[in-house]
């Protein structure tokens, strides 16, 4: 293919709006950043959102593959995971310089058939200063289609969720996570995120043939952070690396539990009741400075 990776740098300011939008998604208690506030671990996501244009929209969602990203035929798209470390502060209405670039693109061939891992790497820098301030790794997913159902999950099913208030509630041993469609809208809206496995169920359901909604990856991994920052007000964190093993979907129990083996790390899980694993969060934690 005649596609060649570019680097993609931009100017953008950390937005206190969509940040305003994730607290309010979360409803944790804990303080939501305002004006000069120090982002929490991956609230950059929404703090940066990027809308494509709808000119270059594709079917699912996402822009037509073939720009920024390489035009791999795979329809099927997961966000795998990464890995972020903080060389300093990113705080709410600053000004950062963002560079992207994609720097490999691998063709497998696994159980499921032929797959291809993108993997993008972002930079974040003082605008004004030029200081590195995030060096971050995202892993991206194409899939073949699945075999087009013969059966339709009942939409009723899913038409009968309330909203479920804040997606974190504790218990003796971590929180529940809990999901409704309405959580997944407003998570799509904040992070500028279109595809349609998250808000259209007749997609999501009948072409690309899951039971239901799918739950963000970011979200999941964004919800293992916020519990860890509930957990420890205390730490800071170095760096997080982040993997997402298994599909949530949207209605489906699911509970995050967190192990620290030693004061320095912390290992976040997100599982179905049945011990599935479903995604993952490593930290690296330092004392929070005064």
């Amino acid at each position: 293919m005649s596609w060649q990776p570019r680097r993609v740098t931009s100017v953008e300011t950390l937005e206190a709006g969509p940040v305003g939008a994730l607290g309010a998604l979360l409803d944790s208690g804990a303080p939501v950043p305002v004006a000069g506030d120090v982002l929490p671990p991956l609230w950059h996501w929404v703090a940066l959102p990027r809308w494509p244009l709808s000119s270059v929209i594709g079917v699912d969602g996402h822009p037509r593959r073939g720009d920024f990203l390489p035009p791999i035929d795979l329809p099927r798209r997961m966000f795998a995971g990464g890995e972020t470390t903080f060389h300093g502060d990113l705080r709410v209405g600053a000004e950062v310089v963002r560079e992207s670039e994609v720097v490999s693109v691998e063709e497998k061939t696994g159980r499921s058939g032929r797959l291809a891992v993108v993997t993008v790497v972002t930079k974040l820098l003082d605008a004004s200063q030029d200081d590195l301030l995030v060096e971050e790794r995202q892993d991206l997913i194409y899939r073949e289609a699945a075999p087009v159902p013969t059966s339709f999950p009942e939409p009723g099913a899913a038409s009968t969720l309330s909203p479920a208030g804040p997606p974190l509630v504790a218990e003796d041993d971590g929180w529940r996570f809990v999901t409704d469609p309405t959580l997944l809208m407003r998570f799509s809206a904040a992070t500028a995120n279109p595809h349609r496995i998250h808000y259209d169920w007749p997609y999501a359901t009948r072409v690309e043939g899951y039971p239901g909604l799918v739950v963000h990856g970011p979200l999941s991994a964004l919800v293992l952070a916020e519990a860890l920052r509930l957990a420890h007000p205390d730490r800071s964190v170095r760096r997080l690396r982040h993997r997402n093993t298994a599909p949530l979907f949207c209605g489906d129990p699911a509970h995050v539990r967190i192990d620290s083996p030693d004061p320095d790390t912390a290992e976040v899980a997100l599982r179905r009741p049945d011990g599935t694993a479903l995604a993952g969060l490593t930290a690296d934690l330092a004392p929070t400075s005064p």
